[in-house]
């Protein structure tokens, strides 16, 4: 124990230091500005809730990014575990190629988020073109193309997380599920899917994170065109902080929404799944 204290400020306190500088501080000064009137943090004027009430009254387009970014979570979180979890049951198999497969699906999780937004907007109305239009001629194309960007981006990082699992079943049980008698779908919802719920509660979390907090693909796929009804939460904070004249601290008490939202749905998520895993 004196050891451990002894090497503290060797190994851990210079991380501890810049965690608060750069983390610590920034997010506490950051919900202090949201309850001002500012263009630079030197002169703030303090409005108390006046900020948050114009974000939630006077702007439309906050509370339609917040319920376009909700049903887009919901809907990528599905697509993307399903697939995802469907491509690891086959590739968990001993049959050659797995490997190659495993790799190939994983590759699209290394290229950045501003690159995958532009690459899919070449390709989505290079196919649009032919009918006249392209990506933001309707607010549909740009969610559906939000979700299979989505879904072509963490598909495969999620399936290296579920074969990790699945590879933790034990053979034995699933040796005794087929003496038993049970179905290659009841051994998958009986047996394997108990055993993987903590793989579950990860790459819930995960995509999550990844589906509410977009930013860069949202940018480079639609710009929140047509008239940013495809404009999503992370994206109309940039545009209100950065393309509205006095509007800093609307933006600031936006992004302080944001993070309470995330940070809710995060905790009733693994709180969710979490239980699961200790019913099994």
């Amino acid at each position: 124990m004196r050891k451990s204290i002894r090497y503290f400020p060797i190994f851990v306190l210079p991380t501890l230091l810049a965690f608060t500088l750069f983390f610590v501080v920034p997010f506490l000064m950051g919900i202090g500005l949201s309850f001002t009137k500012f263009t630079t943090v030197t002169n703030a004027k303090w409005v108390g809730f006046e900020n948050y009430i114009k974000a939630f009254t006077f702007d439309k387009e906050f509370l339609h990014a917040l319920a376009f970014t909700s049903m887009f979570t919901l809907v990528s979180m599905i697509t993307v575990n399903v697939f995802s979890f469907a491509l690891a049951l086959m590739l968990v198999r001993k049959l050659r190629g797995t490997t190659f497969f495993r790799s190939v699906f994983f590759l699209p999780n290394l290229i950045g988020g501003i690159v995958l937004g532009y690459i899919w907007n070449l390709m989505i109305n290079g196919v649009l073109s032919k009918f006249g239009v392209d990506i933001t001629f309707k607010t549909e194309y740009g969610f559906w193309g939000l979700v299979v960007l989505t879904n072509w981006q963490l598909i495969g990082y999620m399936m290296v997380i579920y074969i990790a699992g699945l590879q933790n079943v034990p053979d034995e049980l699933l040796e005794a599920a087929q003496i038993d008698g049970a179905s290659p779908l009841t051994t998958l919802f009986k047996v394997k899917l108990p055993i993987v719920m903590p793989s579950v509660t990860i790459c819930m979390f995960l995509t999550l994170a990844n589906t509410f907090k977009m930013f860069d693909q949202n940018l480079a796929l639609t710009a929140g065109a047509p008239e940013n009804t495809t404009e999503m939460l992370a994206l109309n904070i940039y545009n209100t902080f950065y393309g509205r004249v006095g509007w800093q601290g609307v933006g600031q008490a936006k992004a302080v929404v944001f993070f309470l939202i995330v940070a809710l749905i995060a905790f009733l998520q693994l709180k969710l799944t979490s239980r699961k895993e200790i019913e099994q």
